[in-house]
């Protein structure tokens, strides 16, 4: 059987949030938290590209509220070029996560005399970099993992398992009391230079980005994520038969091994842009999509924060905690025993039946209609 949700299910989890009191805290001693208009603040998130992301809210809530706050952003390298286009930072911090760099990083986050960490990745690595950062108040959730939760000073609960991550780090924004909007306001910057780069970029492969085009996305970190190769070339070629609008890849260099071996699946051409886009650019591109079709994946979720109308496959994880977020968006999950498994190797006889029972069919009639209307959700 397949589970199809029409769109990501946010109004009960942000109903969690309104309906249940959020411990307030008073970040700065006995100061009120009017104190925060001028503080200076240490938001560690380093990884993965899609938590990044949903991330991007709570320095939008910040930001309102304080407009005068100073946000430093600590992340990976490989993600920084993503967090350059957030609204709001005033600093990207980029770090390589290794032991070796904890101290050095650590000595450097010191002089810029922090006065909130606000741990969002919740793992001994980041609480630790947190305290040497030595910032007073120290700000990470109470379930935080591998025992980071003794390096914070102010603990925030987690309602609920089962509530989207955007919501869960926006419980911070709320705790420091910050007013939550009734709409998450992601802040994704589109420079004129990203557009220009990925214009000419799509020019040379023969296709404008000006017109009709759909973003499909076929890797994923996990291999339990992978929607069968086979199953993305029956779409390429069902689309194709019906609309002419052009299927484009996307994808860092590492999967352009997936593509080469969809290009021999399909009879239908498709553009294959994998390893050809900067990661800051993809937004600017991700933005003019008619829809997405992907794997549970880093750029799905940068499209659902641009509003880009997202279908895609769910299978060992779960839609309510890190699905695309907002409205008109449709995950299909097939139900099996054992899903969501939340597991990278799959156990399950017959393996990944959670994917394998999702058709190219059932893909090709969500998207039908959208591709017909030329209505993004945004």
């Amino acid at each position: 059987m397949i589970r199809v949700l029409p769109s990501s299910p946010i109004s009960d989890e942000r109903g969690l949030l309104e309906g249940c009191p959020v411990p307030f805290i008073s970040p700065l001693g006995s100061r009120s938290a009017s104190a925060l208009e001028n503080a200076r603040i240490l938001l560690i998130k380093p990884s993965s590209l899609g938590d990044i992301v949903h991330a991007f809210p709570v320095v939008s809530a910040i930001k309102t509220q304080w407009p005068g706050s100073h946000i430093t952003w600590l992340v990976k390298r490989q993600w920084a070029d993503l967090v350059e286009r957030a609204e709001g930072i005033d600093r990207v911090w980029p770090v390589e996560m290794t032991i070796r760099s904890w101290i050095r990083e650590g000595r450097a986050l010191r002089a810029q005399r922090f006065d909130i960490a606000i741990d969002l990745q919740g793992l001994f690595r980041s609480a630790i970099v947190a305290r040497f950062s030595g910032a007073p108040t120290r700000i990470g959730f109470a379930n935080g993992r591998e025992g980071s939760p003794w390096f914070y000073t102010q603990r925030i609960p987690v309602l609920s398992p089962d509530i989207h991550a955007v919501d869960r780090y926006l419980s911070v924004a709320a705790a420091l009391g910050s007013s939550l909007p009734g709409k998450p306001r992601f802040g994704l910057r589109l420079l004129e230079k990203d557009m220009a780069t990925v214009r000419e970029l799509c020019r040379r492969k023969g296709f404008s980005m000006d017109k009709p085009w759909v973003a499909m996305n076929i890797g994923a970190r996990w291999p339990t994520k992978r929607w069968p190769l086979a199953s993305f070339a029956a779409v390429v070629d069902q689309l194709h038969e019906t609309h002419r609008d052009p299927v484009v890849m996307i994808g860092s260099a590492d999967e352009r091994a997936y593509t080469n071996r969809l290009m021999a699946l399909t009879d239908r051409p498709f553009v294959d842009l994998s390893g050809e886009i900067p990661l800051g650019c993809l937004p600017a591109l991700l933005s003019t999509a008619t829809a997405m079709i992907t794997n549970d994946s880093g750029p799905m979720h940068i499209a659902a924060a641009l509003g880009v109308p997202i279908i895609t496959m769910f299978g060992p994880t779960s839609a309510i905690r890190t699905g695309p977020y907002g409205a008109g968006h449709h995950v299909l999950a097939g139900q099996v025993s054992c899903s969501p498994c939340f597991s990278r190797v799959c156990r399950h006889d017959p393996e990944l039946e959670c994917l394998h029972l999702i058709k190219p069919t059932q893909v090709v009639d969500v998207i039908r209609p959208l591709l017909a209307a030329h209505v993004p959700c945004r």
